[in-house]
């Protein structure tokens, strides 16, 4: 039984759709693999400062809807 034929959706050219093939099912190989490497490290690194920040809006975050779901309505 041959393989699907798709069309992928980012370079439009054709290709089988195999059961083992890594990466998408809309996508052929060569931009599986291409988008695999761009998306590998995309998160920046944070300094000291930048990760007290976010801490900090994390914990006022919480607290609000803390606050939101326990408090006793008056």
């Amino acid at each position: 039984m041959p393989f699907p034929i798709k069309v992928c959706v980012i370079c439009k050219e054709e290709f089988e759709l195999k059961p083992d093939k890594p990466g998408f099912a809309n996508r052929c190989l060569e931009c599986s693999v291409e988008a695999e490497t761009t998306e590998s490290g995309a998160k920046p690194s944070m300094d000291a400062a930048e990760r007290q920040l976010e801490r900090e809006a994390n914990a006022e975050r919480r607290k609000a809807i803390r606050d939101l779901l326990y408090r006793k309505d008056r």
